[in-house]
């Protein structure tokens, strides 16, 4: 059965945000996002430190810094900085996102969040549905990715 387009460009921009998400310096975890409207990526971030810290995310006993900011907000801030809108866009993030960048999705306008792994709690996927936004999960370990 052929697969239909949306599907395609699903798994296309999953792996380009895996791709992306090796530009982490994080070492326990690295995580990459993408923000598409109309086809088109406006957007991109990964996990690591704020402009101007050290590029280290975790410290000796390889805890992550508090200042670390997640893939999803660095793609969402740096849409902030452009004439870009993320209203009604997609966010393909290489893990599913928490609730701290829920509520950043949520207020930035997008409509829809694919994602490639759950993580450890589903407080911001659960707060992405009650906010009426479309999320889907693309098995990372299953898929052609």
């Amino acid at each position: 059965m052929k697969e239909d387009k949306q599907a395609q460009f699903d798994k296309r921009y999953m792996q380009m945000a895996h791709i992306w998400a090796q530009n982490s310096y994080c070492t326990r975890r690295k995580v990459g996002a993408l923000i598409v409207r109309d086809n088109m990526i406006i957007s991109d971030g990964y996990n690591g430190t704020p402009s101007g810290f050290p590029n280290q995310c975790e410290d000796e006993n390889n805890k992550s810094f508090p200042y670390v900011l997640h893939a999803e907000a660095n793609a969402i801030t740096k849409i902030a900085r452009s004439n870009n809108s993320s209203q009604g866009a997609t966010l393909y993030v290489t893990s599913s996102p928490c609730i701290e960048c829920a509520k950043l999705i949520i207020q930035a306008g997008i409509k829809r969040v694919v994602y490639g792994e759950p993580y450890r709690l589903a407080d911001g996927v659960n707060l992405l549905i009650q906010a009426n936004i479309t999320v889907d999960y693309i098995d990372i370990h299953t898929s052609d990715l």
